[in-house]
């Protein structure tokens, strides 16, 4: 028996090596451990939208599924749901299908973006890996109560004065009482600015918002400084300068001497000052006087670099001509050659503004944009300061000359910023009827002049509020939004901080006088027209104005 079996078994092995000639006999592959697992799908709200969601209310359901069940162990230290600051936000979890998906349900704060990340330290419940990680970026939407009592359109412009106001008043430089350049400026003070802070100190003196005793007060501190102290050049005066010592401070390198540009936004509110201050009592007679010293001193036509028919924008000290920028419109210096027409000691005669600021006529556009037929300027009209600046004094309202009817100028230009924001051709999050204005304003970490050709997303409140006179409902419709549903993050000490970007939640806390300060004047025009028909009244303006071809029933 012993021999059939030994028999057998080589017969057999006998039969396979036999069978397996010729053939290569193929190993059988390991089983490999399962190690990871992974993500499947995201859902907020209900919606799969990718990895980005806008408008997220402020409490979300956030479902991420997974290719296996999940260890609830494991959640703690894998998954993190942080806002723009870093700061950690809590949240509960859930489970679904078997574990495998993860309900994450946090409570968020409004117009405030997060990303929630999860870590490849996530493992599942056999303990194996994510395999990869990832993070989903929410930014929710606005919070639509009312941030304040609701009052009536005239207690809410009334407000937006009075408040705006304190910046040039209560926050006016302490020894010059010139307006800062910004709330952080130091002593920078900013010639334009000052121009436009002397037009807001009149609006509050007629408001009752200071009494005209304080009003003259502060007039007559600026006033003396500007005379006796500050840095002029050929009578114009720098784009910045200490408000301490009056010394030039250099806006950029070889801009350390004058701003034409500038020192016309100061004529134009120093002139408006002294057609307010009209009493025969021995203090406004004087600061009337003075205002004229300061006019008279400036050397419009020097400003012409040798007699050439245009002006340029600056002359410094040490660098003389070598920006060689001229004053061409159609941009916010029409003020300028106003400025220089209106003279009585250094004019300028109508060729220079045909040749320097009309270009000859090229500055005409003629062009439709979103809607609207732009009489001049660039594509897009520009940044609504360019209808503002000129005309925080200058009447539009049936002013026209040879080039344009400015009221029709002003509310194309003004009607298509609008219409661009309200159609938000590039999607920013917020644009529409109820949040508009481009203009120049910060932005994060930076300036810009912002327009339908320079779109950054960033709003700023002076644009839209600064246009009432040009476009009363819809201005109206974003101060109100402005106060009532962003007024937390847009409303502070001095009014309305500079401005804001909603697709990135960014809120400026900055203040500056040149947007500051057509809030208050444009305001108060679009209500009694009270800086037009002063300055208006200039008798030296009216004869530039004609001068220079403009007709108007102001005139």
């Amino acid at each position: 028996m012993r021999y059939f079996k030994n028999f057998s078994g080589f017969a057999v092995l006998a039969i396979l090596i036999a069978c397996g000639k010729g053939k290569q006999v193929t190993p059988v592959t390991p089983v490999t451990p399962v190690t990871s697992f992974t993500f499947n799908s995201l859902k907020v709200n209900g919606v799969s939208n990718g990895f980005t969601y806008t408008n997220v209310n402020s409490k979300p359901v956030i479902k991420l599924s997974f290719s296996a069940a999940i260890s609830q162990a494991s959640i703690a230290g894998s998954i993190s749901l942080k806002n723009k600051t870093g700061a950690t936000t809590a949240f509960t979890t859930s489970y679904e299908n078997n574990d495998s998906t993860i309900v994450i349900k946090p409570t968020l704060q409004s117009i405030t973006q997060y990303s929630l990340s999860v870590s490849t330290s996530l493992k599942s419940a056999k303990n194996t890996t994510l395999q990869s990680a990832l993070s989903v970026n929410l930014t929710t939407a606005i919070d639509s109560t009312d941030k304040f009592p609701v009052i009536t359109d005239d207690q809410l412009l009334d407000l937006v004065e009075k408040q705006t106001l304190k910046y040039f008043y209560d926050f006016g430089h302490s020894i010059s009482g010139l307006a800062l350049e910004r709330n952080t400026s130091g002593d920078v003070v900013t010639t334009g600015g000052s121009g436009f802070g002397v037009m807001a100190i009149v609006a509050g003196v007629s408001r009752n918002f200071i009494s005209r005793a304080d009003g003259l007060t502060r007039m007559q501190k600026m006033v003396a400084f500007l005379k006796d102290k500050a840095q002029t050049f050929h009578g114009a005066y720098p784009h910045w300068m200490n408000g301490a010592t009056g010394a030039v401070i250099p806006f950029s390198t070889q801009d350390d001497g004058a701003d034409l540009v500038e020192t016309s936004y100061l004529m134009q509110g120093l002139l408006t000052a002294r057609q307010y201050f009209s009493g025969a009592g021995a203090d406004e007679t004087k600061l009337r006087t003075d205002i004229n010293t300061i006019w008279n001193n400036v050397e419009w036509d020097w400003f012409r670099q040798n007699n050439q028919n245009t002006l340029f924008w600056h002359w410094s000290p040490n660098y003389g001509w070598s920006t060689n920028m001229q004053v061409n419109g159609w941009d916010e210096a029409l003020i300028t050659y106003v400025m220089a027409a209106s003279s009585t000691t250094h004019p300028i005669t109508k060729v220079v503004y045909d040749n320097g600021w009309a270009v000859n006529g090229n500055m005409k556009n003629g062009n439709t944009y979103n809607g609207v037929k732009l009489p001049l300027g660039p594509a897009g009209g520009g940044p609504l300061f360019f209808a503002q600046y000129s005309f925080l004094g200058i009447n539009p309202n049936g002013l026209t000359d040879a080039y344009a009817s400015y009221d029709v100028q002003n509310k194309a230009h003004t009607m298509i910023n609008y219409n661009y924001c309200v159609a938000n051709p590039q999607a920013n999050n917020g644009y529409s009827a109820d949040c508009w204005g481009l203009t120049a304003s910060d932005i994060e970490n930076g300036y810009t002049a912002s327009s339908p050709t320079n779109d950054v997303g960033v709003i700023a409140p002076t644009a839209a509020i600064a246009s009432l006179p040009y476009t009363p409902t819809q201005s109206m419709q974003a101060l109100r939004f402005f106060y009532y549903k962003l007024g937390d993050k847009t409303w502070g000490q001095y009014g309305f901080y500079d401005a804001f970007n909603l697709s990135t939640t960014w809120f400026a806390n900055s203040y500056l006088a040149i947007d500051e300060g057509p809030i208050i004047i444009m305001t108060e025009n679009y209500r009694t027209g009270l800086l037009w028909n002063l300055f208006m009244s200039c008798p030296e303006v009216k004869t530039g104005m004609k001068n220079l071809g403009f007709t108007s029933p102001k005139l």
